[in-house]
């Protein structure tokens, strides 16, 4: 069975969360919408890391959705979507049935990518999806052993600092040299907080299979242990690339300024599911597309010209120390210390209030 809508939204990420508050602050137009996430908690990343340090408890990193849907006025579905059919705008859903509209956006967001395994002697955590990961976590905890993370971006070095001292050893394995892309200092920053914190950092490291308990790079084992984090770069969801989108050569969906697909301009796509150039695929860059993404849903609506995205270029990084302080780069330059720590707090907590999380 098919349902109509003028809208679909697909997921919840930050992008979406800035349609909704500025749709609850009264922007929001015309036409049956919907909001189709199958979690009734959106988990906020940036606080992350501080939950699992234990400096924040679980209502504080997650929005509730239904309340933030009700305020915006649209439907929320809890479903998950598994296929797209891109020239109908089709959405088959895990219940078994079908959604239709007339506009379509996509904010799903994407999952680490993983390397081929050989054998059951390794556990796998991703840290996306969040409610799995955090469940997961916290059966490990009851019994820590050795653990390993794959990915040296700014997620697996915010992960390593937190865990460190909360398991028996630690290894990190960056393919590239850590954090790359960031500022060398910023490198050296995070080295210095690895390495007080007893973490084994192996940069230009590859790992390219996991044999039984082994992670294999260039041909050898590289680490043994049982339990391994995924971290590693945005990979996109099998049922986009299946969706007759046009996509990148990875399969994340190409998108024009004003965030439409470039094949399917009646779709829109947003945050780490698209790709569009200058654009990363952080949460900073995503949230900055939500005010552009909402006014362009209501043009779209009403038949009216769309705007532009325009990436910023420089985006502000915190990483969380683990310590309760924060690693901070911008526009080159890097600095550290707990005066920054207690800025990504207020910057972190002040984003959860306005999109109607518990302070607690």
């Amino acid at each position: 069975m098919t349902a109509a809508f003028d809208l679909l939204l697909v997921g919840a990420g930050h992008a979406h969360l800035g349609v909704l508050r500025l749709w609850a602050g009264g922007q929001r137009p015309a036409g049956r919408i919907a909001l189709i996430c199958p979690e009734p908690y959106v988990w906020y990343s940036g606080m992350l890391p501080g939950l699992l340090a234990g400096r924040y408890s679980a209502e504080q990193c997650r929005i509730p959705l239904q309340p933030l849907c009700a305020a915006a006025g649209i439907e929320w579905l809890a479903a998950a979507v598994t296929a797209l059919e891109a020239d109908t705008r089709t959405l088959g859903l895990s219940r078994g049935d079908a959604l239709q509209a007339r506009w379509l956006a996509l904010n799903p967001g994407s999952l680490p990518s993983a390397p081929a395994q050989e054998g059951a002697g390794m556990e796998l955590l991703a840290v996306k999806p969040f409610p799995a990961f955090i469940a997961r976590w916290q059966l490990w905890q009851r019994q820590p052993e050795p653990l390993a993370i794959l990915g040296g971006g700014a997620a697996g070095v915010e992960l390593a600092l937190a865990m460190a001292r909360q398991v028996p050893a630690l290894a990190l394995f960056s393919a590239a040299p850590l954090l790359a892309g960031h500022p060398p200092a910023l490198r050296e920053r995070a080295l210095r907080h690895l390495q007080a914190a007893g973490v084994q950092v192996h940069e230009r490291c590859a790992v390219e299979r996991i044999c039984a308990d082994a992670l294999i790079a260039a041909g050898q084992p590289v680490w043994r242990g049982r339990r391994l984090i995924l971290a590693t770069g945005a990979s996109p969801l099998p049922w986009l690339r299946a969706s007759g989108l046009a996509c990148d050569d990875r399969g994340f969906v190409a998108i024009a300024p004003t965030l439409q697909s470039l094949s399917h301009p009646q779709i829109f796509a947003s945050g780490d599911c698209a790709s569009l150039p200058g654009t990363l695929r952080n949460g900073v860059y995503a949230v900055r597309q939500g005010p552009v993404l909402a006014g362009n849903l209501a043009h779209a609506l009403n038949g009216e010209a769309l705007a532009a995205y325009h990436p910023q270029r420089h985006a502000l990084a915190l990483l969380a120390d683990g310590q309760g302080g924060a690693l901070l780069s911008w526009a080159g330059l890097t600095a550290e210390g707990a005066p920054f720590g207690r800025w990504k707090d207020w910057l972190d907590r002040s984003f959860m209030r306005r999109h109607g999380a518990a302070e607690r």
